[in-house]
């Protein structure tokens, strides 16, 4: 029998893109890692304007529902661990109008993950109830919302 990651093909452009750039691959905590392979990803968009940036983060995220349905049917499991494209998401969301700085980068990753991982509601709710691709990246969306606001409350307290 073939384990659902062994299905993963890398070659295989929406897959590529799904595991984050093979990072949803790591053996332990490939949220963790697909969050890090978020972070080139956020510091190429960073200097582009405001509008540019909220542009490629509604792509990245309407996108993701697209890639993240086909890669989790074609391993036949849904939500699989290695599909990570949500957290690339999640975290270009937290990081909406943030300096750029690395503080900002690291308190950036902390509070996603946290966000993430605890799944506060409404986040845990949508994460049971919405499925497919949608229910895929609907709570990392989520969870990136739910870390911005915070951390711009950080920025402000800062500034």
């Amino acid at each position: 029998m073939t384990a659902p990651t062994d299905r993963f093909q890398l070659r295989n452009p929406w897959h590529f893109l799904a595991l984050g750039f093979g990072s949803g691959l790591a053996p332990k905590a490939p949220g963790t890692f697909g969050t890090l392979a978020a972070i080139p990803v956020y510091l190429l968009l960073a200097p582009l304007p405001l509008w540019a940036y909220l542009l490629a983060v509604v792509a990245v995220c309407v996108a993701g529902v697209w890639i993240c349905d086909i890669a989790a049917r074609d391993v036949g499991v849904h939500d699989h661990p290695a599909i990570v494209w949500d957290e690339i998401a999640g975290y270009l969301i937290t990081m909406i109008a943030v300096p750029l700085g690395l503080v900002w980068v690291v308190a950036g990753f902390v509070l996603f993950r946290f966000f993430d991982i605890l799944k506060p509601w409404p986040i845990r709710w949508l994460d049971r109830h919405v499925h497919g691709g949608l229910g895929i990246m609907v709570d990392d969306i989520l969870a990136g919302v739910f870390a911005l606001v915070v951390l711009h409350a950080l920025v402000w307290l800062v500034g």
